[in-house]
């Protein structure tokens, strides 16, 4: 399981290369900020998180993890919506290109992406964590 750690988000965003995934990552940053109120945690050494929530599944199986975020992967930028991107396909159509993973979005440069839905998309799946889960603050 992936753990939040004390690492600087800010250090870790200038070391991210190429150069254009470094400028789509500090964007990023500044978005996911601005959506959820909340400060960027990094978790295990690539996720920048926003949030976090505490679950108990019906297996007793229980942990903490980030509520939403982001990892500037080499091949895709990645985005995180917990739980999964299913209730969102009238958010994703709006989008632009993406490629999806139960609960990983990956999107190339964002440029090509509508940042008012990638906004919309962020707000939604807070909400939609949260009917499920108490959000906390990070």
């Amino acid at each position: 399981m992936t753990q939040p750690s004390d690492a600087d988000v800010a250090s870790y965003l200038a070391q991210v290369e190429p150069a254009g995934r470094r400028e789509d990552a500090i964007l990023l940053d500044r978005i996911f900020r601005e959506e959820t109120g909340f400060e960027p945690v990094l978790w295990g050494t690539s996720i920048i998180g926003y949030g976090r929530y505490d679950y108990t599944y019906a297996t007793g199986h229980s942990g903490q993890t980030l509520a939403t975020g982001f990892a500037p992967r080499k091949a895709n930028m990645v985005v995180y919506i917990m739980p999964g991107y299913g209730e969102f396909a009238h958010i994703l159509n709006d989008l632009g290109r993406h490629k999806l993973g139960k609960s990983c979005l990956y999107l190339g440069r964002l440029s090509g992406v509508n940042e008012d839905a990638l906004r919309r998309l962020i707000r939604a799946g807070l909400e939609d964590l949260a009917t499920r889960w108490p959000i906390q603050p990070t």
